[in-house]
């Protein structure tokens, strides 16, 4: 299991299953938020937070919502719109300790032209 919080703690998270790689990309939000994101479903990612404790931003083709923390303005994680019960949401795992994921490779998306992983 993977844990992380934004830097005051009030969003929290937990993943249940190790990744077998982090994603770094370069679309127009990620590269502003600096996230590294582990993917899974709503049955393997635990987000905890105060009601009404996170901004939503939702953009584009309004598929997703980037949480941020409304105390410390951490992007934690975002979340799929579609609320079928195997939607994707990803965690950013900036917001884990790094001694926990070093071991985990990063590979880079190109979602800003096209929309493959760099590595292949």
């Amino acid at each position: 299991m993977i844990n992380g919080s934004c830097h005051c703690g009030a969003v929290t998270f937990s993943l249940d299953v190790e990744p077998a790689w982090l994603t770094e990309c370069n679309c127009s939000i990620c590269r502003r938020i600096g996230g590294l994101w582990a993917y899974g479903t709503a049955a393997e990612i635990h987000v905890t937070r105060p009601d009404d404790g996170t901004i939503a931003y939702v953009w584009g083709d309004k598929s997703l919502a980037f949480h941020a923390c409304k105390v410390c303005g951490c992007t934690t994680h975002w979340e799929s719109l579609d609320r079928s019960p195997n939607a994707r949401m990803a965690v950013n795992l900036r917001m884990a300790n790094p001694a926990d994921i070093a071991h985990i490779p990063v590979r880079c998306f190109d979602g800003a032209e096209t929309w493959t992983y760099l590595d292949e």
